[in-house]
């Protein structure tokens, strides 16, 4: 197995913020063209990275960071690490496929898997745990579909998979539970 090294992202630049509001869509329809690592390096750190010291580009409940990002790329499924900028691989297989019931989920270049660390949530009633991962999730899943609307990318957000088979595949703790998973990709020809 081998982990990937991100290049710095690009902090700046881009779309207007109002622009991109103006492109935000779901699109589940991808080419099978891989997504570049600058734009891959570019699309995390807006979804989850840290933007300055101990925080990072998307809110979570008393800065707990209960979130990780796993991703899922043709050569393998890897671990999003934020702070070394990289992407450790935790299974060399092809695995796009689990992260979905839709026929298309195996092809797209990426699929990023939502996984929530509760053990980090103290102090919550258990609909209190569920109410702050699933909005965690949104902010960070905004970020991305901001990113992309930016970068020319499609992507959608489902909640339609096997969160069992999934979790299996990922070695995931009992603490540890997939929320959502979205697909990102460059646009077919035709939308």
């Amino acid at each position: 197995m081998k982990d990937i090294i991100l290049p710095p992202p690009e902090t700046a630049g881009g779309i207007p913020l109002m622009e991109a509001f103006g492109k935000r869509a779901s699109h589940r329809k991808c080419s099978e063209k891989a997504i570049d690592l600058q734009d891959i390096s570019n699309l995390l750190w807006s979804a989850y990275g840290f933007n300055r010291d101990g925080f990072r580009t998307a809110p979570s409940s008393h800065n707990r960071q209960e979130m990780e990002l796993y991703i899922f790329l043709k050569s393998g499924v890897y671990l999003y690490d934020a702070s070394g900028n990289r992407l450790i691989q935790k299974s060399d297989g092809d695995l796009r496929a689990l992260t979905g019931a839709q026929d298309f989920v195996a092809e797209v270049p990426m699929n990023i898997a939502f996984v929530a660390d509760t053990s980090k949530i103290t102090g919550k009633t258990p609909q209190g745990v569920l109410e702050t991962i699933f909005v965690d999730t949104g902010f960070i899943s905004e970020n991305i579909y901001l990113y992309a609307a930016g970068a020319g990318l499609n992507t959608v957000i489902r909640a339609m998979f096997d969160r069992e088979k999934l979790s299996a595949a990922l070695k995931l703790r009992p603490e540890q539970t997939i929320t959502m998973v979205q697909s990102v990709g460059h646009p077919t020809l035709k939308q």
